[in-house]
């Protein structure tokens, strides 16, 4: 069965940190490009950070640029996003996203496996 399962949400005051992680089983990461997305109550689905099969190319949206560095473990099978100064408007739910394609893309509609998704709450 093929699973991504992410993990690593939580409550975290402004200003911490957290990693999330997405885990792959049933199948291997190595070819596929991987998205971090997140949505917040009341609001559309937010693409946050992408990377490349290869992991030589990556991305983020705006509103996480120079505080989020998205990796990947391909000996692991995994994919990590590390959440720096974290905001309140921060606050969604954040799932992960494998595509069949190794290019690197924001766009939720071109990813075919998602996870179950993570709380990640930001307050104090």
């Amino acid at each position: 069965q093929l699973q991504l399962v992410e993990s690593g949400g939580g409550l975290v005051q402004p200003g911490g940190s957290l990693r999330l992680s997405c885990a792959a089983s049933g199948f291997r990461l190595n070819y596929d490009a991987i998205g971090w997305f997140r949505q917040a109550p009341g609001k559309e689905r937010e693409g946050v950070s992408c990377i490349s099969s290869s992991g030589g190319s990556t991305n983020y949206a705006g509103s996480v640029k120079g505080r989020a560095t998205i990796s990947r473990d391909n000996t692991k099978n995994t994919v990590y996003l590390q959440m720096n100064s974290l905001k309140p408007e921060d606050t969604a739910v954040y799932y992960c996203a494998a595509r069949l394609s190794p290019a690197c893309t924001l766009t939720a509609d071109l990813y075919d496996y998602w996870g179950q998704g993570t709380q990640v709450t930001v307050s104090s």
